[in-house]
């Protein structure tokens, strides 16, 4: 069939078949995920004026958008360009300009259909959004949200409105609130995706049929729609506010409340809350908080890079994990959750149940359909003979904190392990160096350094010694990224990075609970500078024996007849007891009240400067290898404050 005339475009491909049904396909050129970069939106404005001619001269009946990527639709805007798109002078026209042309393909004669397979997330669920039916592979690959929050915006072409029209207010101001990526089940309850096929390969033929038969897709019903109605919308907005108040405060984070704002002035009309986005979305943009939140995407992006890629990166299949204490075991449970077979050992079954046990309820509140649960249970084998050792792509030892255990444990791991796999261990703060005494070969063993929680926290420090090569060290963050992890090559140095940093900061704070300083205070200064949770609170997450032998391993001094000292010894080791600086209950610290402080943020920023000054001086010796790696590593190791760009950045620019 004779193909229209089009001009020329980097982004996209048109193709028109006999029914007059219109294939348009976005291919991002050179990149991995499609993108709506200014270029695509500026070839998009183009194609949409040439359908609506070809409707109007009988030729096109509707048009299917697809993703030319198996990676999935559309990834959101370009985050690269944001920077530039931040000008004042800039970012408004453009906003109104992509806003005039997702109303354009809403209020066509004709259909737009959008076929989501993979991601569909920002800007590409906005564009979703204005078609008039979406249909969606119901795949674990597939995943559909709006996660602007976490780089300090919210939906600015139209999204805000469109998505409280399709979802209701509650969902749709908790998808963006949240910055979840929803599976397509939930989507399709929530009213975001219209149709789900089994296959990627059925989303042509629903495409198909949605344009023939003219589809639309229904707004939400008025049972979700009265909840933005007069006085249920003030109830609603305060009850949003109280919840993000809880994880965020305005001056760190202000885009959820600037969110909860627009809706509160245009929750009941999504025409009007979809225009007003754009006075609220500019100083967004542009804010110092967006623009860090850019640099940690940047540097969470780049970290990416660190494995081995294309013919060179490896397979894993089989994980043993030697110490199913609540590191070794939970390790376990996330290398099973991830699809690896998995193989867990300890002295015997006593040791190890309790394991199995925190895993199943892992997997219970991770996978959400039976069959799903029972695989991950099925790949998780107790092993207290070791037999898996044998046969295992990666062993990773995570026993205590003894020098002599480990060295024994890997003597023993060198003569049966696979001459390719890798052998790893867990130490939280022992130089690698010197677990290697006596291997014959030592530049096997590198480091492996989880957190804790390992479900949680997204960081692994790869540790180099001096006997690595740069391969070693490649495998190891290949591993970490196969199971879902952020790698960061470190030196084998005390303590490394995250333990270095951290322990004068929490030691510090200590010594002021021990001076007599309100403990509630210290730690609310540190959530009012920025920290996810105070140095006590963190400390006894930790474990008080934790932080004592680390403190130990680092040089730093812990007095036999400090409170330190002595809650170890009584065995009140923190939040795993049920007490330690704090009584807890039901996994949470039981704290009194806050005395009243002139300047508590001031005084968090001074409990910081101990582990500011720490990172510094592990960048100056090498324990890392630019500012950028310590700043990546410290926010996902520790939490330090996202907003401000990590703790080197945060110094250059006197915010620590």
């Amino acid at each position: 069939m004779a193909q229209p005339q089009l001009p020329p475009m980097k982004n996209w491909r048109f193709e028109l078949d006999f029914e007059g049904t219109g294939w348009l396909t976005i291919d991002t050129p050179k990149a991995p995920v499609n993108t709506l970069s200014r270029e695509a939106i500026g070839e998009l404005e183009t194609l949409v004026l040439r359908f609506e001619d070809l409707f109007a001269e009988g030729v096109l009946q509707g048009v299917v958008l697809l993703s030319g990527k198996d990676s999935g639709f559309i990834a959101g805007a370009d985050v690269s360009e944001f920077d530039a798109m931040s000008d004042l002078s800039v970012l408004p026209g453009a906003l109104k300009r992509t806003h005039a042309l997702f109303d354009r393909i809403e209020n066509a004669r004709f259909p737009y259909v959008a076929c989501i397979h993979g991601f569909c997330l920002g800007g590409g669920l906005e564009l979703a959004l204005a078609c008039h039916w979406r249909v969606a592979v119901n795949a674990d690959s597939t995943r559909i949200g709006f996660p602007e929050m976490n780089l300090g915006i919210f939906p600015g072409f139209g999204g805000t409105g469109r998505s409280i029209r399709q979802a209701g207010p509650v969902d749709a101001m908790q998808a963006m609130l949240t910055a979840k990526m929803l599976k397509p089940g939930a989507a399709r309850g929530m009213g975001l995706v219209d149709k789900l096929v089994r296959h990627r390969d059925s989303l042509r033929w629903e495409g198909r049929k949605a344009v023939l038969q003219k589809r639309k897709s229904g707004v939400a019903p008025w049972t979700k729609r009265v909840m933005a109605m007069g006085p249920l919308r003030d109830y609603v907005a305060n009850k949003m506010k109280k919840e993000v108040a809880k994880k965020a405060q305005r001056a760190h984070y202000p885009a959820p409340y600037a969110l909860i704002e627009l809706f509160e002035k245009h929750g009941d009309d999504p025409k009007a809350m979809s225009a007003g986005e754009i006075d609220a979305f500019v100083p967004l943009l542009s804010s110092e908080t967006a623009t860090n939140l850019r640099r940690v995407f940047f540097l969470s992006e780049g970290l990416k890079k660190q494995g081995l890629r294309g013919t060179e990166k490896p397979v894993f299949r089989r994980v043993h994990v030697i110490g199913a204490g609540v590191m070794g075991g939970d390790i376990a449970a996330w290398c099973a959750l991830r699809g690896m077979g998995v193989t867990l050992q300890d002295l015997d079954m006593e040791r190890i149940k309790p394991a199995l046990d925190r895993a199943k309820s892992l997997f219970k509140k991770r996978l959400r359909k039976s069959v799903e649960v029972q695989s991950a249970i099925a790949r998780l084998e107790a092993d207290p003979q070791g037999k898996g050792l044998a046969r295992a792509d990666v062993v990773i030892e995570a026993v205590v904190e003894n020098l002599e255990i480990k060295r024994k444990i890997f003597l023993d791991v060198e003569k049966q392990v696979r001459p390719n796999a890798i052998i790893a261990t867990n130490t939280s703060s022992i130089e690698l160096e010197r677990i290697a005494e006596g291997l014959v070969n030592p530049s096997r063993l590198i480091g492996l350094h989880f957190f804790n929680p390992v479900a949680q926290l997204p960081l692994v420090e790869v540790i180099r010694s001096r006997f690595s090569t740069d391969l070693d060290i490649a495998r190891g963050a290949s591993f970490a990224l196969a199971i879902g992890k952020s790698p960061v090559a470190v030196k084998s140095a005390p303590g490394f990075l995250v333990n270095r940093v951290l322990m004068p900061y929490m030691l510090g704070a200590v010594q002021l609970v021990e001076a007599g300083q309100s403990k509630e205070q210290i730690d609310a200064a540190a959530v009012a500078f920025g920290m996810p949770m105070g140095p006590i609170e963190l400390m006894d997450t930790v474990g008080l024996d934790v932080g004592r032998s680390v403190a130990l391993e680092l040089g730093h001094a812990v007095p036999e007849n400090s409170k330190f000292a002595m809650l170890v010894s009584e065995k009140k080791l923190g939040r795993k007891t049920g007490e330690g600086f704090y009584k807890w209950e039901k996994g949470k610290a039981i704290k009194g009240e806050v005395p009243e402080h002139k300047d508590l943020a001031g005084f968090g920023r001074e409990l910081v400067k101990p582990l500011v000054d720490a990172t510094v001086l592990a960048v100056n010796e090498g324990v890392v290898a630019s500012e950028d790696l310590a700043d990546i590593g410290v926010i996902f190791g520790t939490g330090f404050a996202p907003f401000l760009g990590g703790p080197m950045h945060a110094r250059k620019t006197g915010k620590a």
